[in-house]
């Protein structure tokens, strides 16, 4: 390796020259020794730095290597505590689907049971509407559990009842998504007001069911809904 250096190096290999050239004359031999033992340190210690600082940025990477994993493979803690109120709507994929719908109806004098209804959710779950613009542009928001609740709260002055007319399940492992179909009345038997389906996320822990999102289209927006997603 160092032969290699020597001889690779324009400086190193111009003194060797001059250092074999000028043997004969002896008041020069120990000049040039000089010369050719100083470059020879040099590039030692300048070797010695280097690999010292290859090896440190080399540890300072896999640190970071290793905090990124880190990062990456931390999952959200999932709540295990279960509340026996509602440890049966949570116990299967069409009874968390069936207690959604339950607990948004009511006459508008009917308070709503909000504990139950934020029970069915992970703490990151959204609530996902799209909608129609003025000028007929098609876009969707976004409500966290909460927003939905200020939301209902604030508009729905009238009796809400939304019933599921049909639903259609895939699942796998921790993971199901329910495509679920629905209509809408001001009053528990009074005209269908609005119909749609809403896609459901759901996730499993072994030991109870969670939404993860809820996104829906309604006909009102303009899309009659398929025979296939009726009764």
């Amino acid at each position: 390796m160092w032969v290699q250096d020597i001889y690779f190096n324009p400086v190193l290999k111009l003194t060797m020259h001059l250092f074999l050239f000028l043997i004969p004359n002896p008041e020069h031999l120990l000049l040039f020794s000089f010369i050719f033992i100083l470059h020879l340190v040099t590039n030692l210690i300048t070797m010695k730095h280097l690999l010292i600082s290859t090896a440190f940025l080399a540890c300072m990477n896999c640190l970071t290597i290793t905090s990124s994993f880190s990062q990456v493979n931390t999952a959200p803690a999932v709540s295990t505590t279960i509340n026996t109120k509602y440890a049966k709507d949570v116990s299967s994929e069409s009874n968390i689907i069936a207690a959604l719908y339950d607990v948004i109806s009511g006459e508008a004098v009917d308070a709503r049971n909000w504990e139950r209804f934020k029970y069915l959710f992970v703490k990151e779950a959204l609530l996902i509407p799209t909608n129609k613009n003025a000028t007929g542009v098609y876009g969707y928001r976004t409500m966290t559990p909460d927003d939905y609740i200020t939301m209902f709260s604030s508009r729905v002055k009238t009796g809400f009842f939304e019933n599921e007319l049909k639903h259609e399940v895939n699942s796998y492992g921790t993971i199901a998504h329910v495509f679920s179909t629905y209509e809408t009345r001001e009053t528990k038997n009074g005209p269908i007001t609005n119909r749609g389906i809403n896609s459901i996320q759901l996730f499993y822990d072994q030991n109870r069911y969670y939404i993860v999102n809820v996104l829906w289209c309604a006909e009102s927006m303009g899309f009659t809904l398929p025979s296939a997603h009726l009764k």
